[in-house]
């Protein structure tokens, strides 16, 4: 009698459930590709070791490099006004990192020194050396294995926004799941598009805070590229990892013998400033500390100017050390 009560119930949920989950694909589906359509590539493509990453180079003069954080891609950098000024004296080069923009991320551990190896062998190929590297939130930790890995490649770095020495994080524990195989591949093709969309303009919020989203940002950053299947692993792998690669890096820190500029928004509410950014500077004597009052997370686009001057710094310290 149980059976027979309780088969009616199931059969028509289960239906319904794969249902919604097959609509919630093609939807996932459908609007990347839509997504992808309305931001076709700036820039163009090379393969390295695998990978085929999406760059654009802009300017001409002395190399710098910029690698952006967590979630986001090219467009990033040049929504926040700075490549603009910096392209009018340096030859600016950026690389979607895997998995966020154009740039493919096979399946593997995308670790910041893995993300180094890609940098050193791409940044050959374009015939770069002595560099100026640039890392913003996750990107830093890139920018530092780079450092660390191809110390005659970056000549000084500047860190903006860094996440540096592990803490607990409510917000990695919650961004992960999509980074799970196999019940994370359902995730992001199904629920996590959805989710994505209706946190986005709160998770934006909080990146800014407690400055307000710049108008330029909220027109013309590709907020509908970040809600790709793809796009959501890599962002997810990475949150993923920002603990556990941080308790490996921090052990090198002071093998870093070069000119470094760190800078941070005073008020910053991602990564907090004074267990972050002043801790490192501590740690690293020969750094410089810029610290913008008022300011959060996405520092070059709140104060591009002091952005653009701490990168004016990096080089400046630099020919001074190899004088």
């Amino acid at each position: 009698m149980t059976r027979r009560s309780t088969t009616p119930w199931l059969v028509p949920a289960l239906i319904g459930s794969a249902a919604a989950l097959g609509a919630s694909a093609l939807f996932a589906v459908v609007s990347a590709r839509e997504a992808e359509r309305r931001t076709p590539p700036i820039g163009d493509f090379m393969t390295v070791d695998g990978v085929r990453m999406h760059y654009i180079v802009r300017g001409h003069g002395q190399p710098l490099v910029l690698i952006h954080g967590n979630g986001t891609m090219i467009q990033d950098f040049l929504v926040s006004g700075i490549v603009d000024e910096l392209a009018k004296r340096y030859r600016v080069i950026i690389f979607d990192r895997p998995g966020y923009g154009y740039s493919s991320r096979p399946r593997g551990l995308w670790t910041p020194r893995a993300h180094a190896t890609l940098y050193e062998k791409a940044l050959e190929r374009l015939g770069v050396s002595n560099a100026v590297v640039l890392g913003h939130s996750w990107g830093s930790l890139v920018a530092i294995a780079l450092a660390l890995q191809a110390p005659s490649l970056v000549r000084s770095l500047v860190l903006a926004s860094g996440y540096y020495y592990p803490t607990l994080r409510a917000d990695v524990i919650l961004a992960s799941p999509p980074a799970i195989p196999g019940i994370g591949d359902v995730l992001r093709y199904t629920v996590s598009p959805l989710v994505g969309r209706a946190l986005m303009p709160g998770m934006i919020k909080g990146m800014f805070a407690p400055a307000r989203v710049p108008e330029r940002f909220d027109r013309e950053f590709p907020k509908e590229m970040m809600l790709r299947p793809l796009q959501l692993r890599a962002s997810a792998e990475d949150a993923a990892l920002m603990t556990p690669v941080t308790v490996e890096l921090q052990a090198h820190y002071r093998e870093l013998k070069l000119p470094v500029v760190i800078i941070a928004g005073a008020d910053d509410q991602i990564a907090d400033v004074g267990r972050q950014s002043e801790r490192l500077h501590h740690a690293l004597p020969q750094s410089e500390f810029i610290v913008v009052p008022g300011m959060g997370h996405m520092i070059h686009h709140l104060a591009p100017k002091q952005v653009v001057q701490a990168i004016d710094r990096a080089f400046e310290m630099a020919r001074g050390d190899r004088v």
